[in-house]
């Protein structure tokens, strides 16, 4: 009985048999790249800042995915041991770089179902302001500085650790300072003024889904005949194909595109009824 999941057991013969197949994240590693239209959200940001509150891009993207996978519960789950489970929670492992440095500290925020866009925004600046303080030390910190510390036996106190995590043995405490187990990983790309990228889904832990955001760019489309030009954020997007088909990610991410087209839409708890991934 894993401390961070719980088995799903009504799935389709093929999805059972597939982490059968395909042993390990990297062999299920699908890529794409979601571009999403900025002047939706530029206008929404704009007013609410005219209303005295701070909304980021980033926190929207996450709004938007976390609704998503209120309505698209296969996109919360993860495969251990080739068995498939949904997480217990629904968290996000993001990195975080400290003013002045070239440090950086990664940890994970936990938000939940019910969350607005508020509550996600508020939950996003405290975690950002914690993370980035000089004295402070986040979980994951603390259990890296102890492994340093232990260089001889690192190896097979490694071995030991990933055997554990296949077999959902970690301690509750190691998990929730882990961030590689998390419902998925974003990184702002474009907050170091680079290029979106295709981050790997890591084999230890338990995400399934990997987001970096980009520099924006122009992307060309037809419109009545002519071709335009949107102003985009791109959404570098890797998915481990075991969790659900390519059809179910498919309709999820146009769910995605859909929230932030109308953020306001993300103002309020979902209106439709959040049920368990059994």
């Amino acid at each position: 009985m894993r401390v961070d999941g719980r088995r799903v057991k009504n799935i389709e013969s093929m999805y059972y048999l597939i982490p059968h197949f395909l042993t390990h994240r990297y062999d299920a590693m699908n890529m794409i790249t979601l571009d999403i239209p900025v002047e939706p959200m530029k206008k929404y940001m704009n007013e609410k800042r005219k209303q005295g509150v701070q909304i980021s891009h980033l926190a929207l993207i996450i709004a938007a995915y976390l609704r998503t996978a209120a309505e698209f519960p296969f996109l919360n789950r993860f495969v251990g041991n080739k068995k498939i489970y949904a997480h217990n929670d629904f968290t996000v492992s993001m990195v975080v770089l400290r003013p002045g440095t070239d440090e950086d500290t990664m940890s994970k925020v936990y938000l939940d179902f019910e969350d607005t866009i508020f509550d996600v925004q508020k939950k996003m600046d405290t975690y950002i302001t914690e993370n980035r303080k000089d004295d402070n030390a986040n979980s994951l910190d603390k259990v890296m500085k102890i492994l340093t510390h232990i260089p001889f036996v690192l190896g097979f106190v490694m071995a030991i650790l990933r055997f554990m995590d296949r077999h959902g043995l970690l301690p509750k405490a190691l998990v929730k300072a882990s961030p590689f187990h998390a419902s998925f990983l974003i990184s702002n790309l474009a907050s170091i003024r680079t290029n979106h990228i295709y981050h790997h889904i890591y084999e230890f832990g338990t995400t399934s889904v990997a987001i970096t955001m980009g520099n924006m760019r122009e992307v060309p489309r037809r419109c009545r005949g002519e071709i335009v030009y949107d102003r985009c954020i791109p959404l570098g997007v890797v998915m481990d194909e075991r969790i659900c088909s390519g059809h179910y990610f498919a309709q999820a991410f146009s769910r995605v595109k859909e929230y932030l087209s109308n953020p306001e839409l993300l103002e309020e708890p979902p209106r439709f009824e959040i049920v368990p991934d059994r």
